[in-house]
């Protein structure tokens, strides 16, 4: 469920946010693309050459329009966390109409197969159903100088539309594949979801040799870095009481304030680049009263697991010094803190020169692009590649911003063109049928 509304601070309302040493960076770190090997680039070529993939190409171009509809009557079904159902079931009645035998598993994922030859791997490609918006919030897609506004129209349902897409499309010119594409769209992504419909869909399916995934990444990037977090809702209590008559006794606020100042004097790693925050902060009932209870939520994060856990033991030594320090202000023993982890996304990578990678930065430079840089997100795709399964996150195509915002928007301009991109990036990982054979390698 969301994270739960604070109460309100007795004298003022403090929302702090203390980002880890020097973190003010506006974008993530991100790399070059590494060389292709010469199997990844004969496979691509050979790939593209193929009339029938020409003819792919073509018809994705051609099907742009129709997804407009897609996308405006996804996009005005409210998703919010834990609430995705009603777009699930929309999704799953376009995706069974365009041939599809999909259904809604135990955890509200969209999940269905669409088998090759039998003897290829299988790769999951995925979009996430919600969004971070709560209810009631207005959906309404509305159209300015060629921009598309509504919240969450590109973070993800843009991605959706695309999956909705490359099925007709492949359906339509009966294409066949030698691996199996298992089309998700999946639950959990956003807030405190924490990845549950990812996870489940790894937890049921231990045989899906690797994952691609639609975000409105920008074109020309991929996201091949996992950044972990960690995140926590710490409870202080104490006795409370009059602030005159019971002076002298520990104040639950007086305790988080002093951990906060602690938590702000860690020094996490650098590289990779680990952070942290108290997001947000409250407690108390009046001005004239000694707080007794007191709540704050801190979120810490890592592209690495390591540093992940030791700024996640530092931030509990600092909450802990806080506790002593405000008892021993008092020679008192009556406050303590209790923490309660409300969200474990776990960090990984996808190796630079895995074959998923180079199959994406080859698809891109086909198309005339620069190779493109490679980074980190929190994403669905922390889910494999915390597992060691290979696993990617591309652009779903259209610019777009203001994400998680009531002003989010996206530009349809040429949006296509990223589509073409990912589903030659699938089709070369799983193959097509007397034309290439897969470049993704099975694990069992």
């Amino acid at each position: 469920m969301p994270f739960p509304r604070l109460p309100r601070l007795s004298a003022a309302f403090v929302c702090i946010s203390l980002a880890a040493l020097h973190c003010a960076a506006a974008d993530p770190p991100s790399s070059p693309a590494p060389p292709v090997e010469p199997a990844v680039d004969q496979a691509i070529s050979r790939l593209l050459a193929a009339p029938a993939t020409q003819r792919v190409m073509q018809a994705v171009k051609a099907d742009h329009e129709r997804t407009l509809a897609d996308l405006r009557l996804l996009t005005e079904i409210p998703a919010p966390p834990f609430k995705e159902k009603a777009r699930a079931e929309a999704f799953l009645a376009r995706a069974k109409a365009l041939g599809l035998d999909a259904h809604i598993d135990a955890e509200g994922n969209v999940i269905g197969v669409r088998k090759g030859t039998g003897r290829g791997p299988r790769l999951l490609v995925s979009a996430h159903l919600d969004t971070v918006f709560p209810e009631g919030t207005d959906v309404t897609v509305k159209i300015r100088d060629g921009k598309w506004f509504a919240p969450g129209v590109s973070d993800d349902t843009r991605g959706l539309t695309v999956l909705l897409s490359w099925l007709k499309v492949l359906n339509d010119l009966k294409v066949q594949t030698v691996g199996d594409l298992v089309f998700a769209a999946n639950v959990g992504e956003e807030e405190l979801g924490d990845l549950r419909g990812m996870k489940a869909i790894f937890r049921e399916h231990g045989d899906i040799d690797g994952m691609v995934g639609l975000e409105p990444d920008p074109s020309g990037s991929i996201t091949t870095g996992g950044v972990g977090s960690h995140r926590y809702e710490v409870t202080f209590k104490g006795p409370g009481g009059h602030s005159y008559v019971t002076f002298g006794l520990p104040s639950a606020i007086h305790g988080m304030g002093r951990a906060i100042a602690k938590i702000g004097d860690v020094r996490p790693p650098a590289d990779p680049k680990t952070t942290f925050t108290v997001g947000t902060a409250g407690g108390g009932t009046a001005v004239n009263a000694i707080a007794a209870e007191a709540r704050m939520a801190i979120d810490i994060r890592s592209a690495d697991m390591n540093s992940l856990q030791a700024t996640d033991r530092q931030v509990m030594a600092a909450i802990a010094a806080g506790v002593a320090e405000e008892n021993a202000r008092w020679d008192s023993n009556t406050l303590s803190a209790s923490t309660r982890l409300i969200g474990d996304r776990p960090a990984g990578s996808t190796p630079a020169d895995a074959r998923i990678v180079q199959a994406a930065v080859r698809a891109n430079t086909a198309f005339g692009r620069s190779a493109p840089k490679l980074m980190p997100n929190s994403s669905d795709a922390n889910v494999p590649m915390s597992l060691g399964i290979p696993a990617v996150i591309l652009s779903s195509g259209g610019e777009s911003g203001g994400w998680h915002s009531k002003g989010e928007w996206w530009n349809p301009a040429n949006a296509w063109e990223d589509a073409q991109v990912g589903l030659v990036t699938i089709l070369a990982l799983v193959g097509v049928h007397d034309v290439t054979e897969p470049l993704l390698a099975r694990r069992k």
